[in-house]
C-alpha cells in the first residue's frame, strides 16, 4: 500500500505528511513516556516497533518448554543447573545443605539426557562429575537422599579419551596462566581494528573453527552460551547478507567470509532474561574478533538498527526460527596491506569512569 501511495501522491505532499507526523509524535511523546501504562499503550496501538521482539520472546519460551523433553545436542536446563551446583560447591563457607529447590529437576533432566542420542558427551560428563561431587559432600535431607539414590542407580557414562579428566571446580592457583604481558595484550587490542578492505583470498574453515573454540571461553550467564555462529564462506553470499544490514556501502562486495552471531531466546523460560542473548553474544563476539586477530585474520563488526524489513530479510536468508535474534554480523578476511583504517579516537579512562562515593 505504501508503494502505491508513493507512486500516486506528489512528493511534496508525502514530505508534508511525514513532517506533520513527526511534529505530532514530538508533542505526544512526553505523555506516553510519563509512565509504564501509557508507554505500553503507545507501543500496542501506535507503533509496531517491538512486535517482532514480543513474538521472539514468547516463541523462545515455547521452545524452551519443548527442550525439556526433546533433548538435542545440548540441554539448557542441565547446563544451567550444573553451573548452579558448581557455584554451590565453591561457596565460602561451604553450606552443609544446598540446591534442594532444584536438585530433583536436575536429576530428572540428567536422566533424560542420558537417553538422548545426539547430546554432547562432554556436557554429560561435566554434569556427571559435578553431581558425583555434590552428592559426596552435601548433607542429608529428604529431597537430597531421594535424588541421591536416583542418581546412583543411573548408568555411568562410557569411557572416552577424556575420562581421566575431572570436569570440576578447581582452585584459583590451578587455573591456566598466560605468559602474555599487559603491554602485549594492550598491543593486541590496538592491533584489532575494524578492517573493511580484504585480500581476495579464501578464509579457511579450520581457522574459523579455531577462533570459535577460543571465543567459546567467553563468560555467559549460568554458562548457557545462548548463541550460535552462522558462518558463510561463499563471498557472493556473504556480500548479499552484509548488504541487508546497512552501513556496509562500498565494502560489502569485498567481504570474503561473514559470521552472523545469532542469539537463541529458547535458552530462557522467562521474559526477564531476554537481553542476555545480546550481552553474552557480545562478550563472545569480542573474544572471537581477538581470536581471529591472533590467527592472522581481520574482522569488522557490523551492527545495525532493528528495522523490520531488514530483520525479515536476514531471517529468510539465514533460515532463522522466530526465537532467534541477530546480535551482529562479523566480516572476516585477510586485511589488505594498503587498505585504509579509520583513526577512531577513543574516549579516555577519565571520561569513561564514573566514581561512586
Amino acid at each position: 500500500m505504501k508503494k502505491i501511495l508513493k507512486k500516486i501522491l506528489p512528493q511534496q505532499f508525502i514530505l508534508q505528511l511525514k513532517s506533520t507526523a513527526i511534529a505530532f509524535e514530538s508533542k505526544v511523546f512526553p505523555l506516553f513516556a510519563s509512565n509504564g501504562f501509557f508507554a505500553s499503550f503507545y507501543y500496542c496501538f501506535f507503533s509496531t516497533k517491538f512486535y517482532r521482539e514480543h513474538k521472539a520472546v514468547l516463541q523462545g519460551r515455547v521452545q524452551y518448554e519443548k527442550s525439556l523433553t526433546e533433548i538435542k545436542r545440548s540441554s539448557i536446563l542441565l547446563r544451567r543447573n550444573t553451573h548452579r551446583l558448581e557455584k554451590g560447591l565453591i561457596m565460602e563457607p561451604q553450606k552443609p545443605v544446598f540446591a534442594e529447590a532444584y536438585i530433583e529437576e536436575t536429576i530428572d533432566c540428567y536422566e533424560k539426557c542420558l537417553k538422548a542420542e545426539t547430546i554432547c558427551q562432554d556436557e554429560l560428563k561435566w554434569a556427571q562429575d559435578v553431581l558425583e561431587k555434590y552428592f559426596s559432600i552435601v548433607g542429608s535431607s529428604e529431597v537430597i537422599d531421594k535424588t541421591k539414590e536416583q542418581f546412583l542407580n543411573l548408568p555411568l557414562l562410557q569411557e572416552n579419551e577424556r575420562s581421566d579428566e575431572q570436569f570440576l571446580p578447581y582452585e584459583y592457583s590451578q587455573r591456566t596462566v598466560s605468559s602474555i604481558s599487559q603491554d602485549e595484550l594492550h598491543n593486541l587490542f590496538k592491533q584489532r581494528r575494524s578492517i573493511r578492505w580484504y585480500e581476495t583470498k579464501e578464509v579457511e574453515l579450520h581457522l574459523i573453527e579455531k577462533a570459535v573454540e577460543m571465543a567459546s571461553q567467553a563468560p555467559s550467564a549460568c554458562n548457557r552460551q545462548p548463541f550460535e555462529f552462522y558462518t558463510i564462506t561463499d563471498s557472493d553470499k556473504a556480500t548479499k547478507i552484509a548488504k541487508i544490514a546497512g552501513g556496509t556501502t562500498g565494502f560489502a562486495e569485498n567481504i570474503p567470509a561473514l559470521i552472523a552471531i545469532i542469539g537463541d531466546l529458547s535458552s530462557y523460560p522467562k521474559e526477564r532474561d531476554r537481553h542476555l542473548v545480546y550481552i553474552d553474544g557480545g562478550l563472545a563476539a569480542m573474544q572471537l574478533m581477538l581470536a581471529f586477530e591472533s590467527l592472522g585474520l581481520s574482522t569488522c563488526p557490523i551492527n545495525f538498527p532493528d528495522i523490520e524489513s531488514a530483520e525479515r530479510k536476514l531471517a529468510e536468508q539465514l533460515e532463522l526460527s522466530p526465537y532467534h535474534r541477530p546480535v551482529m554480523l562479523l566480516s572476516v578476511g585477510y586485511g589488505k596491506a594498503a587498505g585504509k583504517i579509520p583513526y577512531s579516537q577513543k574516549k579516555s579512562a577519565k571520561q569513561l569512569i564514573k566514581e561512586i562515593q
